[in-house]
């Protein structure tokens, strides 16, 4: 949903608006660092507590307790973006035709918004734990359309105005709270007391807890350095077009994220027990179905930019801006999420330091390269960096995890799990390029994204041994087996 109606955010706002919409998005993901680590580390304390690792009353001080804090960090996010926001907009933002002051009000909603939806994060990390991914999941859907569709809405038939379009997103955020907060509650069981603040609860996850702020922050920097500083380095405009960019580009994260979401619990119940063999057929039944349906998804966006970006935009000036960044981005992303099986096995080990010291190196070469890079080759350069700084982290910084856990699993990981779908799917890809004419005409457009699609998920799922044995044992209706 927050993908489909970008072309019409843009035709309503102008680019230069929609760069404000790229910003909050940053805003967003960079002020997730202040809960501390708390989100994530609820998350694997509810999936313990599915293994038995917590009773009924101590979960529910945690969770309570994890509210009071966000609570507080949520307030302090609104009243410190306030109070910032006319500095943003007089010495850090280069804006053009927007007033300054429809700027600054912006900023100002916008920090209420990222405000609830931190607050959000609490609600979904404990369903996700729970395993309630369907719950979730209907949620979500419920909520997305009501956020996308309805700014929509707003936009044509109330008022055309950036302010309009993030007032719309903090109602609905509040709404959002209010759900999650009644479906994780109704999602567990009654206890004694109910939920109570608990320093020991909160005492008791801080190790964990520290860990995954520490990786987070670096996470942070990894993947939100090349916008704060490209939001400083160019025009608002131009900037509009990178956010474009990346929000097309991050469809490939769009599928990495339930995913991730689904799994992960799994990986913490299966250690949880102690049950090596289960948890290494996890491992790889969870890894061919990212490369299968990320990976497909990607490489058809990678090799099909110009194509997607035309159908969806029907704007050629639009899309000679995008499609090489589209293409450079989603490769990233790409790369990026094949390590996110590896990230989940870790935390679910409960070992988050060898993220926390690879991500320091991967900061360490990412900001200067950036800071040189932007000035001299734009947003491509920039877009360049984030490509060779995941083949880095796939190609250099996975393999270490192996030394520790799941070990001889590296080599099947990377040639059964990883280089025989993606290369399946890339050929796929490719053959449909070579073989159709270049489509003039919508339905050509269309015809050819979908045979491609159909193509690169085909062969794909034919290269990776797990999965293809999953569906052929499903389809012929065999007894079920366990992932």
């Amino acid at each position: 949903m927050g993908l489909a109606f970008i072309p019409l955010y843009i035709q309503y706002l102008g680019i230069e608006a929609y760069g404000l919409i790229g910003l909050f998005a940053v805003l967003q993901a960079s002020l997730t660092l202040l809960d501390m680590g708390m989100t994530p580390t609820l998350n694997r304390e509810m999936a313990r507590f599915t293994a038995g690792a917590h009773t009924i009353q101590s979960i529910r001080d945690l969770l309570r307790s994890v509210e009071w804090v966000t609570f507080g960090i949520a307030v302090f996010v609104t009243v410190g973006i306030w109070a910032a926001s006319s500095w943003l907009v007089s010495d850090w933002l280069r804006v053009g035709e927007l007033p300054l002051g429809v700027v600054s009000q912006a900023l100002s909603i916008m920090g209420v918004v990222t405000a609830l939806r931190l607050v959000e994060g609490v609600y979904r990390s404990s369903l996700i734990g729970l395993q309630r991914q369907v719950l979730f999941s209907a949620v979500n859907a419920i909520m997305a359309t009501l956020r996308w569709l309805g700014a929509v809405v707003v936009l044509v038939w109330f008022s055309p105005t950036i302010e309009a379009f993030f007032v719309w997103q903090g109602l609905i955020s509040s709404l959002s709270v209010g759900v999650l907060a009644c479906a994780t509650y109704r999602a567990l069981p009654e206890a004694e007391h109910g939920g109570r603040f608990s320093l020991a609860a909160l005492r008791g996850v801080r190790r964990f807890a520290g860990g995954m702020m520490g990786v987070t922050f670096l996470a942070l920097l990894l993947t939100q350095v090349d916008k704060v500083l490209l939001s400083r380095l160019l025009s608002l405009s131009d900037f509009g077009y990178y956010s474009l960019a990346v929000m097309v580009a991050g469809a490939v994260h769009v599928l990495v994220s339930p995913m991730t979401q689904a799994w992960y619990p799994k990986f913490c119940e299966l250690y949880a027990l102690n049950d090596r063999e289960g948890m290494a057929a996890a491992y790889h039944m969870a890894t061919q179905m990212l490369s299968v349906i990320v990976g497909s998804a990607a490489i058809v966006v990678i090799v099909f930019a110009g194509t997607l970006l035309q159908l969806w935009t029907q704007d050629s000036a639009l899309t000679r801006q995008t499609a090489t960044l589209v293409s450079l981005l989603t490769f990233g992303n790409l790369l990026n999420g094949l390590t996110s099986m590896p990230h989940q096995a870790q935390i679910a080990h409960g070992w988050p330091g060898l993220a926390v010291r690879i991500n320091i190196v991967l900061v360490l070469l990412i900001v200067p390269s950036i800071l040189w890079v932007a000035p001299r080759y734009g947003a491509e350069g920039a877009a360049w960096v984030w490509v060779c700084l995941n083949a880095g982290y796939l190609l250099i910084g996975t393999p270490f995890m192996y030394r520790k856990i799941l070990a001889g699993e590296k080599l099947d990981w990377y040639l059964r799990d990883l280089a025989l779908p993606l290369l399946a799917a890339t050929f796929a890809a490719l053959l449909v390029r070579w073989a159709t004419p270049t489509p003039v005409s919508p339905f050509g457009q269309v015809a050819q994204l979908m045979l491609a699609a159909v193509s690169t998920l085909a062969l794909a799922t034919l290269a990776a041994q797990s999965l293809r044995k999953k569906l052929w044992h499903r389809l012929l209706g065999y007894p079920r087996e366990v992932a």
